[in-house]
């Protein structure tokens, strides 16, 4: 048996600077809603020419009546670049791309999305009541299932503790690489709550079935004996998913790179969570309750 829980104090300090770091992220610069949330037409073109400038495809598509344009990004390593509008129909597209073509002699569409603004604030709405919901179920559910409220409480600390750190490294990769959240991101965010959950079901379960049978051990003993039983499966399971997404966010499309990414964030937290933030409250909530008892 390994003392893990030894070293509990040194799992919290690296869990708050994590969260800590996240929520000044968020707060300071917040996240960059896709136009999934926002409403709005995104136009991808490919352009070969040399010396395209941003401001200048700007300057082109706000030549066209009706037409505002709020950013044009340039995908790194490529000739590609996003155009985001507002909401427009094929026609203005078609003379969006017609003004380009004008200008540049190499002009491919890649694609076009339009979405409408209330369409987008109802996603939004949704997204909002989808989370609360999952994290409700998922605390009933682990309360319900280990008949005791301690290991939802240290189940539900544990799974917010991951969804922090996803969101607020998505609002860093916002304000550095001017990457944008979008339902895509949300599916990851949910996955990240169940994988969480997951593992950490594993080793709670472990430690129910130490305590069932002599249910005089001592919590530390039984924590560490749990996660010591359970660590090497967890992360070999962890470690099939994280090769997969990593290729993926090196190699996959641009369209869903940052859907990998977010994944591959949500699986390495969420394995170190299990064991090192949710094992070392269930102890801490232990120890609390054999004190006032």
């Amino acid at each position: 048996m390994i003392d893990f829980m030894k070293f509990k104090s040194t799992y919290f300090f690296i869990s708050s600077v994590l969260v800590l770091t996240a929520l000044a992220s968020i707060f300071v610069w917040g996240l960059k809603p896709a136009i999934d949330f926002t409403g709005g037409a995104l136009i991808e073109v490919s352009i070969s020419d040399e010396n395209v400038s941003s401001d200048d495809l700007s300057q082109y598509a706000t030549n066209i009546e009706s037409v505002d344009v709020s950013s044009v990004q340039k995908i790194q390593d490529t000739n590609n670049y996003v155009l985001r509008t507002n909401t427009i129909d094929e026609n203005k597209k078609a003379e969006i791309l017609s003004e380009f073509k004008n200008n540049y002699s190499n002009v491919v569409e890649v694609r076009f999305e339009t979405v409408g603004p209330t369409l987008g604030r109802e996603l939004l709405i949704k997204t909002g009541v989808a989370i609360f919901l999952a994290s409700i179920l998922i605390l009933f559910y682990v309360a319900r299932q280990f008949k005791d409220r301690i290991y939802g409480v240290s189940a539900i600390l544990a799974m917010f503790h991951d969804t922090l750190i996803l969101i607020g490294a998505f609002a860093i990769f916002g304000h550095f690489y001017e990457v944008e959240v979008d339902t895509l991101f949300v599916t990851a965010v949910l996955t990240t709550l169940s994988f969480s959950v997951h593992d950490t079901i594993v080793v709670f379960d472990r430690v129910r079935e130490s305590l069932h049978d002599r249910p005089n051990l001592n919590p530390y003993d039984v924590i560490n004996k749990a996660v010591t039983e359970t660590l090497s499966r967890s992360i070999n399971n962890s470690m099939t998913i994280i090769f997969m997404l990593t290729a993926l966010s090196l190699l996959g499309g641009v369209t869903i790179r940052w859907f990998s990414v977010a994944l591959l964030i949500g699986t390495v937290i969420g394995t170190y969570s299990s064991t090192f933030t949710a094992a070392p409250l269930l102890l801490i909530l232990m120890r609390r309750r054999r004190q006032n008892s």
